[in-house]
């Protein structure tokens, strides 16, 4: 029998599903629970209380599988266990402003994107709310004294895939008596499901979004993203002026530079077009490489030139921060090269 997972619950369907106890207990439980802690370490429980707990539920189902540590800047890149034999991985960076957690919202990824690892075996299944929190109190063990106060759904999975257990992820980390991290310290990213960010712009929740853009028009983004032949790249841009509209938090674009094949200045010139007026800000990304993935980033004249010509266009541009190059740093790397190394072992 499945045991049911505690963490993903609130607090009045805690109360509910443990009406059996007072309902102080209840109390008690949501706040171990969102402490990171399993039934055994619930020290103000009776210990029949948790033997009970422990046949039918499950307090945290999320562990570490394993870790790897960046020797050039600390960024750990995480491989997470779930229970039922699966693995999603994770990558906790340091910053000057706190600690940052991208966190994985499925198991794979269906979208097919060209330059990710993620989705080379496809989406085996979605991640469930607890799952997600889980990763984040994982994370949290790793640096005692301190917690995580950033986070981004930008590791394996389209988040808006797996659009349900998403919010409720959203609105579990963010409940003033669970972990408490602010949803403006919090970015979504999506490859662009049109009708599903729509969706999502109504659903109150001031996070950031971000959008894998990474082509300037539609017949280079079908060349790196299959989901561009499901929408057209107007209609994911009026998106995103609609979720501007609903929320007033500007849009994160996405773009991975791929040597020649987006990253020429023409293309800056026409990315700036699309996106002129718009409140955004483009991430530039040089692009990690993927060993079964037959595309190269661009070099560092083209991102140079590339960036100023978006610069000279007044669009807001940065080039994001190169962290855990030396281990796997790229989504879906470390799971990729662990699941190889299992199938090779001997039986």
């Amino acid at each position: 029998m499945d045991k049911k997972a505690l963490l993903s619950l609130t607090p009045e369907e805690l109360k509910a599903e443990l009406s059996a106890y007072p309902a102080f207990r209840a109390k008690q439980i949501f706040s171990w629970l969102h402490k990171g802690k399993d039934f055994d370490e619930m020290t103000n429980l009776p210990a029949a209380m948790r033997q009970t707990l422990k046949e039918s539920y499950t307090a945290q189902p999320v562990s570490l599988l394993t870790e790897k540590v960046s020797q050039l800047d600390g960024t750990r890149k995480l491989l997470y266990a779930l229970e039922d034999g699966n693995c999603v991985e994770g990558v906790l960076m340091h910053y000057h402003h706190g600690y940052t957690l991208c966190l994985s919202t499925q198991v794979g990824c269906r979208m097919g994107c060209a330059f990710s690892a993620s989705t080379l075996n496809g989406c085996v299944r979605n991640l469930s709310s607890a799952e997600m929190l889980g990763q984040v109190h994982c994370a949290n063990r790793l640096i005692d004294g301190d917690r995580i106060s950033n986070i981004v759904l930008m590791g394996s999975g389209e988040p808006l895939d797996n659009y349900d257990e998403t919010v409720r992820f959203l609105r579990m980390v963010s409940h003033d008596e669970g972990l408490n991290i602010g949803l403006r310290h919090i970015s979504l990213s999506t490859c662009g499901l049109v009708p599903r960010m729509r969706r999502f712009a109504e659903e109150g929740l001031p996070v950031t979004l971000s959008l894998s853009l990474h082509a300037p028009n539609d017949t280079i983004r079908r060349q790196l993203m299959p989901i561009a032949n499901t929408y057209a790249m107007d209609d994911v841009l009026d998106a995103c002026r609609y979720y501007i509209e609903k929320t007033g938090r500007r849009v994160i674009f996405e773009y991975a530079l791929v040597d020649k094949l987006n990253s020429l200045p023409c293309h800056a010139d026409e990315l700036a077009s699309r996106l002129r007026g718009m409140q955004c800000h483009v991430n530039v990304i040089p692009l990690n490489s993927v060993e079964e993935k037959a595309l190269r980033g661009a070099d560092e004249k083209a991102i140079r030139a590339f960036m100023g010509e978006l610069e000279n266009r007044h669009i807001s541009v940065t080039r994001r921060r190169e962290m855990g190059d030396d281990i796997d740093g790229a989504c879906g790397q470390l799971r990729r090269h662990y699941l190889n190394d299992r199938e090779e072992q001997p039986t």
